[in-house]
C-alpha cells in the first residue's frame, strides 16, 4: 500500500490563511461590517462577547500551528507535525465558524 504524503507547507499556509481570515474579521472591522451594518446600536458589544469566544479556539489554533513547527519532537516527526497541524486547522474553522454563527446570532438578537 502506498501512502500519499503532503507537503508540511501545505496545512500550514491554510493556518496563516485562516488566522488572516479571522484577524481581518476581529480587528479589521469586517465582522462589524457584516454583522452589524443597519443592525441595533448593541449589536458591535454583543459582536465583542461572540469575538472573545472565538479568540478562545483562535489561541489554541495559533499554539498549536506554533508547537508543530517550534518542538522539537513534532520536526522530528510527520505524524506528531501533521496532527497539530490538523488540530490547528480544525481549531481555526472552529474560530471561524463561532465567530460567523455568532454575528448572524448577534445581529438578530
Amino acid at each position: 500500500m502506498s501512502r500519499v504524503r503532503v507537503s508540511p507547507i501545505i496545512p500550514t499556509i491554510a493556518s496563516f490563511l485562516l488566522a488572516a481570515l479571522w484577524g481581518l474579521s476581529v480587528f479589521a472591522g469586517w465582522g462589524l461590517e457584516a454583522f452589524c451594518a443597519g443592525a441595533d446600536e448593541d449589536c458591535p458589544r454583543r459582536l465583542g462577547t461572540v469575538s472573545t469566544v472565538s479568540g478562545l479556539f483562535a489561541t489554541l489554533a495559533a499554539c498549536c500551528t506554533a508547537a508543530a513547527w517550534l518542538l522539537p519532537v513534532s520536526r522530528g516527526d510527520l505524524r506528531v507535525f501533521g496532527r497539530l497541524m490538523g488540530a490547528a486547522v480544525l481549531a481555526w474553522v472552529l474560530a471561524e465558524g463561532v465567530l460567523f454563527v455568532g454575528g448572524l446570532l448577534a445581529r438578530h438578537s
